[in-house]
């Protein structure tokens, strides 16, 4: 998330799948598309009756969130294609996950909360299943052998409800007003589809959105044009830039919808019609001006599409950096225009979407970064400068946020003050440390060298070392993992 802001004051606390700010979109494809993963491996010659099955993993392994997620197989692509009838709030689809098994697999789990599964197939014949909580197992009808893609497809229907953590509060699929909202971190997707819900898996997307004429259902990506027939409108989207499942998205209302090209790029925004035009609407529209200064500083944008939503619901008192279309609360453009929370949503695109988490316990990756890039933003747009605002942020922490390491902040904190102004000032020291000639090289490399994938914070400290030919652990495990306040940096 970009930090969380409540009301747009500096001093407000992180929510769960936004940014925090701390004061703190033409339907055109004109874009190129990466190639689609249709295509599965050939399958492997050796007898699958000489290897042995086993279930994958109800888990991927995270320590944070140990049922988050699946093992066994790894996605390429889903095509979700979904109907929301608002006025009784019921949702049927069907999703087909196109994955390839990284194990011998008798059976596999997908990640899906409370909607009723009316039907599985793998590779076309019916497979068997059955429910755990939010686990889905499925079991086909023979086994799939490690290497070989298949192809499952999940008929499903029901009531969406989120999903109510204990630590981190609600999130997921929102009924709404006028329609729906889809949101939250560190799970959501999994309230509406069946997923391999945790970003380690990335993959690419394809929706299909049909709800009553006269709303619109919004979601990442290029947008693929709509279609109406019998009362009814299907919206198309697609995300072909490798995408964790956390950042997908769909809001279907009633919103003032802006459209157009930058660079190549669909711009496509939305702002809800509950809301004046004004504030919120001038904020958006500056989404390419800002993104066109963080390509200065963090290389070539990494998405194929810009955007930005607002929405109205007073539930979502955050911002989260769902790919290519962040979404905003309203409550961020009460005191007027704000790019602050826009500059920070749109960094998340390089840092935590284009260049992913690995395990959750690394989240200062994402939000320290997106922190300083606010940092940045407002010095370039005339503001105090990122010296200032270290400054002034080192000086008025809380003791919480030097008792909290933010490369360690455990669960419970994981959207805690210190993962975002303790991890921006991070991303300062190490500024100050290496100069600015490593820092802005280092700032570049990154996003560069791990696009599209997933990455650990060791593997950021040994690029940081690396580009700036200094020893840096003393400076991280300071800033990082230490419970007292370091002194100030140099």
């Amino acid at each position: 998330m970009g930090v969380p802001r409540l009301d747009g004051s500096p001093d407000a606390p992180a929510k769960r799948g936004c940014a925090l700010l701390l004061v703190g979109a033409l339907v055109l494809s004109g874009c190129d598309s990466a190639p689609e993963q249709d295509e599965r491996p050939a399958p492997t010659t050796s007898s699958a009756a000489s290897r042995d099955f086993e279930p994958g993993a109800a888990g991927a392994g995270d320590d944070y969130f140990p049922t988050y997620g699946n093992g066994g197989y790894d996605v390429g692509k889903y095509t979700v294609r979904v109907r929301y009838d608002p006025s009784r709030d019921e949702l049927s689809g069907t999703t087909t996950v196109q994955a390839t098994a990284s194990a011998n697999l008798s059976a596999f789990n997908l990640d899906l909360a409370g909607l009723t599964v009316r039907k599985v197939t793998v590779d076309g014949a019916e497979a068997k299943h059955s429910r755990t909580d939010n686990e889905l197992v499925v079991t086909p009808a023979t086994g799939l052998t490690a290497g070989n893609g298949f192809v499952a497809e999940i008929s499903y229907d029901g009531k969406p409800a989120p999903i109510d953590n204990e630590v981190l509060g609600e999130g997921g699929w929102l009924h709404t007003s006028d329609g729906a909202i889809a949101l939250g971190q560190p799970e959501s997707a999994s309230t509406w589809f069946p997923v391999n819900d945790h970003p380690s898996d990335k993959a690419t997307y394809d929706f299909e959105i049909t709800v009553p004429d006269g709303l619109t259902a919004v979601s990442n990506g290029v947008p693929g044009g709509r279609t109406s027939a019998d009362g009814w409108t299907t919206w198309k989207w697609a995300e072909r830039v490798p995408m964790a499942s956390y950042l997908s998205t769909v809001v279907i209302g009633k919103f003032r919808l802006t459209t157009g090209e930058h660079k190549g790029r669909p711009v496509y925004h939305a702002v809800s019609t509950k809301l004046p035009k004004g504030a919120a609407d001038r904020s958006i529209a500056a989404t390419v001006e800002v993104a066109d200064y963080l390509e200065t500083v963090f290389g070539p944008y990494p998405v194929q599409a810009y955007g930005g939503v607002v929405v109205a619901d007073e539930r979502i008192r955050y911002a989260l950096e769902t790919q290519s279309r962040p979404v905003y609360g309203a409550s961020f453009f009460n005191r007027g225009e704000n790019t602050e929370v826009v500059a920070h949503e749109l960094a998340h695109q390089w840092f935590g979407n284009s260049v992913a988490l690995a395990r959750w316990s690394d989240i200062w990756l994402n939000e320290g970064f997106a922190t300083y890039a606010e940092w940045l933003w407002v010095e370039h747009d005339g503001g105090r400068s990122a010296q200032q605002t270290f400054d002034a942020r080192y000086a008025g922490a809380s003791a919480q946020v030097w008792r909290t390491p933010p490369g360690r902040p455990g669960p419970e904190n994981l959207f805690s003050e210190s993962v975002y102004q303790r991890g921006g000032m991070t991303v300062h020291a190490l500024r100050l440390a290496v100069g600015d000639d490593a820092f802005f090289r280092i700032l570049k490399a990154w996003p560069e060298e791990k696009r599209d994938g997933n990455a650990t914070t060791d593997e950021f400290v040994a690029l940081a070392e690396r580009i700036s030919g200094k020893q840096l652990d003393d400076l991280f495990d300071a800033w990082l993992y230490g419970t007292q306040r370091p002194p100030p940096p140099k």
